[in-house]
């Protein structure tokens, strides 16, 4: 999802980041047959791409506030674990990468040209937003892992949720888990969400919650 998330923003930023060139150096635009100044609505076009940005972050933002939560209501779990340390330091790796190309993004807004106030407004608040997540995840020790009767849950900078309904096989591939479904459908999350010391315990709380009769496990438990 995190990655998705990216990809869109990437997307929309590309043509927000072209009209802020133009616009910015005042360059023609032969189709239109005018200055890019003269763009009719030009502040609420801005106004436009900002909004989208902001509804494609935000949903980003729900989703991993949502997973923090949910994964910290221990009770409800048979199992939950903090996410192994070499999982924190990617954590913070991916976080700061991200939030450094958002800030400077919104930076190159602004410094092009001010009618690009609002998206890069969008990204300043984000990246600082991201970065806010990142060090409450850490400190608080809310990067989790757990186990339910219905799914697993990991929840750090991405959140996966993995049902077993529909489930039929349970395999570690290429420092990966897999959970493959009926349909052909394929769902996995890193074998590195999980601390050595709490890896039996995770895959024998695994084993209590599924039907063996109908779930391959295909684990070399180490």
């Amino acid at each position: 999802m995190n990655s998705f998330i990216n990809v869109l923003l990437l997307v929309v930023s590309a043509p927000t980041f072209l009209l802020t060139i133009f616009v910015g150096f005042d360059l023609p635009i032969e189709m239109l047959r005018m200055q890019a100044v003269e763009i009719p609505y030009l502040d609420y076009i801005f106004l436009g791409f900002a909004a989208i940005l902001c509804v494609i972050s935000l949903r980003r933002t729900i989703r991993r506030w949502s997973g923090l939560y949910l994964v910290n209501q221990h009770t409800k779990y048979v199992f939950n674990a903090e996410i192994k340390l070499e999982r924190k330091k990617r954590v913070i790796v991916y976080t700061i990468l991200e939030a450094v190309v958002m800030a400077y993004l919104g930076y190159l807004y602004t410094a092009l040209t001010p009618k690009a106030w609002a998206p890069s407004l969008v990204m300043y608040i984000f990246s600082l937003e991201g970065l806010l997540f990142m060090m409450y995840g850490l400190l608080a020790k809310k990067f989790r892992v757990g186990i339910t009767s219905k799914a697993v849950l990991v929840s750090d900078r991405e959140v996966k949720v993995l049902y077993f309904s529909g489930l039929r096989q349970i395999s570690i591939e290429q420092q990966s888990i897999y959970f493959e479904y009926l349909g052909n459908l394929q769902l996995n999350f890193p074998v590195d969400c999980l601390d050595i010391q709490n890896k039996k315990e995770f895959f024998d709380t695994l084993r209590q919650q599924v039907n063996e009769n109908r779930v391959l496990f295909r684990i070399l438990e180490k």
